[in-house]
């Protein structure tokens, strides 16, 4: 699997390609309908957002349509919670299923009567049996990739024995595992998908729609091509993994009286470092409480990235950037960053904030005075106004941005050094004040007047380093959230025989802050804006925890390294 480092701002997309040509070639009557496809057992990740981006883009691309369609064949891992949580991640993608105010949004289980006829079609012109071999018998006899297959010993059932089973499955006279219904095609297929595959099975679960209407369920396999014919799908737009099953998907069209004669299109999926995108792992990590929920920003879902800060636009660039195409890659996480950073950088008002503050003491600033100051909410967007802060006697600066010995490349404040401070003044630290253990408590400086908002010092000496401060008594205090990635591998997944995935995990992926000191103008901050903290990165509140006298913000990405 090669790794990608740098891309192109839109990488090329083969499947666009083919519908441009099957458009022009009057394929389908130039109709372009896809769809989206969820199985409604987890949140959505970041890889499902590739392919939300894809169908959705391909249909707008080409003035089709693209429905959203909930594969809902297994009730036992399936929830309501879960096909809510899938609609609001596409539209806050920007995505929608209407076409013309009709709502393009269907179930799996919308079509379980006429899959069900469809079976029984298939027995009727001796295509499907059902078969009593046990789970493990059934596994043998499947063979495998250097053994062909062995025959069921009840393939040679009757049409009439297996439509009268069939139809006792469905009544619910038999146990689960008792029997299940498979397809007769080819056990000495090399194609393990083509050997006689299952096409339902018994499970007497409660279906989160259907209730106990049924006790027997389609198989993904069967039911999936099935419903995109109903659906009149022109271009079925898979991860590579389906690639094998593409024979079987094309023989259920081939083999029954489908409405319509939809294609199947397989591209690669997406490989990223540092994350994990299997939904079972991801449903270990929420329910051992090793993250807090599927929103918790750090995991890979879509909506653990909104309530962390990333944007819709952003991983739609990022998703563009990436493009389609058959060869396996690896994503660097750092391209995603990347991505964030560059829309946020276009959005984000601009805020001073101070995470970890020591205080400062500017002893030649008049008692009691306060200097109103008006730097820019954003630097590029002067349509957006100014924002009002205060300079006052007593400052917070960062703890890191003071050295009481510092190496010479140290560019901010130290003993008898001087540093500028962000839309202010040049200061000069002439006295370190220590408690009794030694720890640094305040620093007395004095300002330089004539230095305001940037301008040289009289003299023309020249001041290298530029911080942030915000004022002791015109500041807010709130909870700073700061998220690096999940785990501390780029390959968490590739451990060792015998060693949990999990020991990968990322023991300082969250810092809480308690006490950070931010410009007062935050007070007023919406759960609809991002904010860049000067030199520190990309913020926006959290949209659980956040309360009006209690701000929470949450780290999307810092400024630079991604780290």
């Amino acid at each position: 699997m090669s790794k990608i480092n740098k891309i192109p701002n839109e990488a090329a997309n083969f499947l666009k390609q083919i519908i441009e040509n099957d458009v022009k070639n009057g394929k389908n009557e130039g109709r372009v309908i896809t769809r989206f496809p969820p199985e409604p057992n987890g949140y959505l990740h970041i890889g499902h957002a590739k392919s939300i981006c894809l169908n959705f883009g391909l249909a707008s691309d080409f003035g089709g349509r693209c429905h959203l369609r909930f594969d809902d064949t297994n009730p036992e891992t399936e929830d309501t919670e879960y096909i809510e949580a899938i609609q609001s991640d596409v539209k806050w993608l920007g995505f929608d299923w209407k076409e013309n105010h009709k709502e393009h949004l269907y179930f799996a289980s919308d079509y379980f009567q006429q899959l069900y006829d469809w079976a029984e079609y298939l027995i009727e012109h001796n295509k499907a049996y059902v078969c009593s071999l046990s789970e493990v018998a059934l596994k043998e006899h499947r063979g495998n990739f250097n053994e062909t297959g062995i025959d069921s010993p009840y393939r040679s059932r009757s049409v009439a024995e297996n439509l009268d089973l069939f139809k006792r499955m469905k009544a619910g006279e038999f146990s689960e595992g008792e029997h299940v219904l498979r397809a007769k095609i080819d056990m000495q297929s090399p194609n393990m998908n083509m050997r006689d595959p299952l096409l339902y099975r018994i499970r007497k679960t409660t279906h989160h729609r259907t209730g106990s209407r049924w006790c027997i369920y389609p198989m993904y396999d069967y039911a999936h091509p099935l419903s995109d014919a109903i659906e009149h799908i022109t271009h079925s737009i898979c991860t590579l993994e389906f690639q094998d099953h593409r024979p079987f998907y094309d023989w259920c069209i081939e083999n029954l009286p489908v409405p319509a004669v939809p294609k199947q299109y397989e591209f690669s999926r997406l490989n990223m470092t540092y994350l994990v995108m299997s939904k079972r792992k991801l449903l270990q990590l929420v329910k051992e409480n090793l993250v807090n929920g599927w929103d918790d920003p750090r995991m890979p879902t879509i909506s653990g990235m909104r309530r962390r800060g990333y944007t819709p636009e952003s991983l739609r660039l990022f998703t563009k950037r990436i493009g389609v195409s058959k060869a396996e890659s690896l994503i660097e996480f750092e391209l995603l960053e990347n991505c964030v950073r560059e829309h946020l950088n276009e959005i984000s008002d601009r805020a001073l904030a101070v995470l970890r503050p020591l205080k400062v003491v500017i002893d030649n600033w008049p008692m009691g005075e306060k200097k109103q100051l008006e730097p820019s909410v954003h630097p590029k967007k002067p349509e957006l106004g100014k924002r009002k802060i205060y300079f006052t006697k007593e400052i917070y600066i960062e703890e890191s941005d003071f050295m009481e010995s510092p190496e010479s490349d140290f560019y901010r404040l130290a003993p008898g050094k001087e540093v500028r401070l962000k839309n202010a003044y040049v200061i000069k630290c002439k006295e370190v004040k220590k408690n009794s253990t030694g720890r640094i408590t305040e620093l007395i400086c004095d300002y330089d007047e004539v230095t305001l908002g940037g301008k040289p010092p009289s003299d023309g000496r020249k001041i290298k380093g530029i911080i942030h401060w915000v004022s002791v008594t015109d500041c807010i205090e709130a909870e700073v959230r700061l998220y690096g990635r999940l785990f501390a591998v780029s390959s968490p997944e590739d451990v060792p025989e015998g060693v949990d995935w999990k020991s990968n995990l990322n023991q300082n992926s969250l810092t809480v802050i308690k006490r950070a000191k931010l410009e007062s103008n935050l007070a007023e901050a919406t759960l609809n804006r991002r904010y860049q903290f000067e030199r520190v990165g990309y913020f926006c509140l959290d949209p659980k925890d956040s309360k009006p006298n209690a701000l929470v913000f949450n780290m999307a990405v810092d400024l630079a390294s991604g780290k």
